[in-house]
């Protein structure tokens, strides 16, 4: 399994491709649209990645956070819910956002995603609602990404998730800390919690 790949985006292709060369291995992948815009040729990335394979396939999703990741693998854990529809989830808006959209359960954000129907939204949110965390801001979500504080991943959930918190245990740890303070202190204070 590759867990992430490190390397400089050689090229940019369709919507949300990227080729990521790791010492002289391109590595192509499928990425979030907001993941896909902030990347900038030639800069040195590193993304969490998915490898799904199929019979006849095997495509690499990539993510800029680890609490990324974990949405994707929760949304392709729902019944009729696979890895393109995920993609399309999660490309609606930055990490926290979808997260806090399913939180809430937005079922219109999420049918918004192309190739997710109604009904499959409705089994998104009842299947991911309790397993995604309590919501950072309550109401509708907006369909939006590239604006405000959540244009950078949460280090400190990411920090929690690769010690092996739950998302849903690791945003709730972090509810009750200071998102101002430095990572490291958010980490430790989340961890006494």
């Amino acid at each position: 399994m590759i867990a992430h790949i490190k390397g400089m985006v050689e090229e940019k292709f369709g919507t949300n491709g990227l080729i990521i060369d790791v010492s002289g291995v391109g590595y192509e992948m499928l990425v979030p649209v907001p993941d896909f815009e902030s990347a900038t040729l030639g800069e040195e990335r590193k993304f969490y990645t998915y490898h799904a394979v199929k019979e006849n396939s095997e495509e690499l999703y990539g993510f800029s956070s680890l609490a990324a990741k974990k949405i994707f693998e929760l949304l392709i854990s729902v019944q009729g819910v696979g890895p393109k529809a995920g993609i399309a989830i999660m490309s609606l808006a930055e990490a926290e956002e979808v997260r806090n959209a399913i939180a809430n359960g937005d079922v219109a954000f999420v049918g918004k995603a192309s190739g997710v129907g109604k009904k499959s939204a409705e089994r998104v949110i009842v299947d991911l609602r309790d397993k995604v965390g309590i919501p950072s801001r309550y109401g509708a979500t907006e369909v939006k990404f590239g604006s405000g504080k959540n244009d950078e991943p949460d280090e400190a959930l990411d920090a929690l998730i690769a010690l092996g918190f739950p998302l849903k245990e690791a945003t709730a740890a972090l509810e009750k800390v200071d998102s101002r303070l430095p990572v490291e202190e958010r980490v430790r204070l989340a961890l006494k919690g």
